[in-house]
């Protein structure tokens, strides 16, 4: 791919698709083409596909998604799979019929079963229940994977679906109630230091098991994959390193600076137990992750403070 082809970026003031520009940026690409909210509204299919035609797209990344942690999943269903269905649609489709060939299509390592095997390969896709609390935005998601899969077979296009696991980095959500669980764990945790609390609320039980990304080392991936024509649709996009949501608040603790008893609450709210996922088709196109968990959080958190106290 030219450096100089237009590039659609959808979502790019979110944790992912803000991270993506960077690296673009970076890379000296030279025509990224962006939209806000205001500009485009993505779940607006004639507008969608007029702006695709108009601005003579050349590739798509589909960054821009309803995202949210295990409450607001679990909470707002109906709107979970509702925009996730329409945004995605309406920019896959949309590139079919503009004759748009290099698509990245993001989901989730929540589209593979509750109760999978471990780590978890591309080929467990649909073959188990999902977990209850984000069901509705995984069938999106599946959704959006088999739609690029038939538009491959179909079209000869080269739609690419990357799964990454859990990311993390600077422009997260920091709600806590919206966001996920890393970044809600850090929000919580630097509260209570400032607060003088001696413990500090967290939801489940602290066993659950997750593997975590650093959100540049994730959009590393997906412009590595851009460039990639591969006889895969689906890759997974992970680390292999797992730790116990009680771990990572430890973690936490030491980077912050504060020693806090951990109460948890909201002992339903688990999710999945575990889910790790199995990397090796991403390794054998020649990707590999370059995430230091110690030293991404601690300058996770140095931005953190930045726009917490700015």
């Amino acid at each position: 791919m030219n450096k100089k082809d237009r590039i659609f970026l959808a979502g790019h003031k979110g944790l992912v698709g803000s991270a993506v520009l960077r690296k673009f940026k970076k890379l000296n690409y030279k025509n990224i083409i962006l939209a806000n909210k205001k500009e485009l509204n993505l779940l607006d299919q004639s507008k969608v596909f007029n702006f695709l035609k108009k601005k003579k797209i050349k590739s798509i990344i589909i960054c821009a998604a309803k995202v949210g942690g295990i409450k607001a999943n679990n909470d707002f269903k109906g709107n979970f799979i509702y925009e996730n269905l329409t945004i995605q649609n309406n920019l896959i489709h949309g590139a079919k019929i503009n004759n748009i060939k290099n698509l990245i299509f993001l989901g989730s390592s929540c589209v593979y079963p509750r109760n999978c095997k471990m780590p978890i390969k591309e080929e467990y896709l649909l073959n188990g229940c999902l977990e209850k609390t984000n069901e509705p935005y995984a069938v999106a998601k599946i959704a959006g994977i088999k739609l690029c899969e038939a538009y491959n077979f179909q079209y000869k296009t080269n739609f690419k679906c990357l799964m990454p696991t859990n990311c993390f980095g600077p422009e997260d959500n920091y709600d806590p109630v919206s966001s996920h669980f890393l970044p809600a764990l850090l929000s919580k945790i630097h509260y209570a230091k400032i607060s003088k609390k001696k413990y500090v609320n967290l939801w489940g039980n602290g066993k659950s098991l997750r593997e975590v990304i650093y959100v540049d080392d994730l959009a590393d991936a997906i412009i590595y994959f851009l460039n990639k024509k591969t006889t895969h649709s689906l890759i997974n996009i992970g680390t292999g390193i797992e730790k116990t949501i009680r771990e990572f608040a430890f973690i936490l603790c030491k980077i912050i600076g504060v020693k806090l008893h951990i109460k948890y609450v909201n002992k339903n709210l688990t999710g999945t137990p575990r889910k790790i996922l199995d990397i090796s088709i991403a390794k054998k196109y020649g990707w590999r992750s370059n995430t230091n968990l110690i030293r991404d959080l601690k300058y996770t958190y140095k931005v953190f403070l930045q726009k917490a106290y700015k």
